[in-house]
């Protein structure tokens, strides 16, 4: 395996999450698949913790699991998704706003 992976443990280190939450967001696709090491542990990338830290920032802003899945399609789509998910997190921000206001 790669020198630069993390370990499970590692990562939930690293974005605060428990081992627990980063499995279920692997199985209901919020993360992509894991790559395993020889031994079955799941070792994960830079990127993988970075896009973790932006799931853990949509949660904490109210975001829904569902409409956190709808953003992973749209992210796993490419460019040609861009609109919508520019589109997704204005109106995201629009609702967070107006809970803050009310």
């Amino acid at each position: 395996m790669n020198d630069d992976t993390l370990t499970i443990q590692q990562v939930a280190g690293a974005t605060g999450l428990s081992e627990h939450p980063l499995r279920y967001y692997e199985r209901i696709g919020l993360i992509h698949p894991i790559a395993r090491a020889d031994n079955g542990h799941r070792r994960y990338l830079p990127d993988d913790v970075g896009w973790i830290d932006f799931l853990n920032k949509l949660r904490a802003t109210g975001m829904s699991i569902q409409q956190m899945q709808q953003y992973a399609e749209y992210q796993r789509e490419g460019d040609m998704s861009l609109p919508q998910r520019v589109e997704m997190l204005k109106n995201h921000h629009e609702e967070v706003e107006a809970r803050i206001e009310a």
